[in-house]
């Protein structure tokens, strides 16, 4: 049976779609008939990140790193994050000689720049010798490789997302309040300040606008915008009726590499409203299921005209079973192409 070890730094209690798509790739693996083991901090001490008390960082030393991989025994390892937990695995890997493969799920550049006066190039360039130093970094979607590749990322492998088609679906009826305004523009995710939130809460938009999720930002935003309805974190179909109960979804971010909440709000015939950048150029750009433009508001309101069909339509090409499949196939191809490269 092949087996697969995936180190993690986020993971439960945390909601992101770092986790969800650790988890829902584990999910079909298994499926597959193959062995998959998480690594995450759940068995260490943790402290709070700094400005992000959420998210939780693995206070752990090597050795206990090591023993904890060797017991697993994998064929393959995968370092999903670049947390206190991936780097130690990743150095571990690098000194026994092992291969491994690693994924670069968020501009962490451009988030700890949003928080600190730190430069790019300095952030990149940590990153990119993380990255490098594995037999193949995984990415979503072909701007982010050009992206990285122009930024010194090399052995570079696509991983695209899914979407549970049968839980993220159309809803009759609305969860929302029953004298809620219309049109309903709708945000779902982190309430941080890396989502540039405020460039949707700011617009002049007719009806409602209403956020999903909980954040470091929520107390201040919910504050600073009474007028918006903030619901606060949601999963499983209590989400997806949310979703399905607004007009509009509006995806402000410009620093995601992917947005796994675009294709939950499209799998439950959603437009979408988004700025023209990585993610959902990626995801959105031209197949007339959302508006992307410069300007969010003129996005908005295109988006109100377009059938919630066609968002439908384009959701059904992503499944959690193909993005699993590839997954797989990346790590096997590393192994293969490091076992050639010896050879020669």
């Amino acid at each position: 049976m092949t087996s697969v070890l995936i180190v993690t730094d986020a993971w439960h209690p945390q909601i992101n779609g770092v986790v969800r798509s650790i988890e829902r790739t584990a999910e079909e693996l298994r499926k597959m008939g193959v062995r998959v083991e998480i690594l995450s901090p759940q068995p260490f001490a943790t402290l709070p990140c700094p400005t992000y008390p959420e998210i939780r960082l693995s206070l752990v030393g090597s050795r206990r790193v090591r023993r904890e991989i060797e017991a697993r025994a994998c064929d393959h390892l995968h370092i999903a994050t670049e947390g206190p937990l991936g780097l130690r695995a990743a150095r571990i890997a690098r000194r026994a000689g092992r291969v491994f493969t690693t994924s670069y799920h968020t501009r962490f550049p451009e988030y700890l720049s949003a928080r600190l006066p730190v430069p790019l190039s300095w952030s990149y360039a940590w990153l990119r010798r993380f990255h490098n130093s594995g037999q193949g970094c995984m990415v979503a979607t072909s701007s982010l490789e050009q992206d990285l590749r122009e930024r010194g990322f090399s052995n570079l492998m696509r991983w695209s997302r899914g979407v549970d088609h049968e839980l993220f679906r159309p809803y009759e009826g609305s969860v929302l309040p029953a004298d809620i305004a219309r049109p309903v523009f709708m945000n779902v995710g982190r309430v941080a300040v890396e989502k540039n939130i405020e460039a949707f809460l700011k617009l002049d938009l007719p009806g409602t606008k209403v956020v999903v999720g909980g954040g470091p930002q929520l107390e201040r935003l919910t504050a600073d915008y009474p007028e918006v309805l903030f619901t606060g974190a949601k999963v499983g179909e209590d989400l997806a009726r949310h979703y399905a109960s607004a007009d509009v979804f509006v995806f402000p971010s410009l620093t995601d590499t992917f947005g796994n909440v675009l294709l939950e709000a499209l799998a439950c015939g959603l437009p979408v409203a988004a700025f023209p950048v990585m993610g959902p150029l990626d995801i959105v750009g031209g197949t007339g299921a959302g508006a992307l433009d410069e300007d969010l508001r003129a996005a908005c309101l295109q988006a109100l005209s377009l059938p919630r069909e066609k968002a439908r339509e384009l959701a059904m090409n992503y499944t959690w079973a193909e993005s699993a499949r590839q997954f797989l196939d990346n790590c096997v191809a590393a192994y293969e192409n490091s076992a050639a490269r010896e050879a020669a």
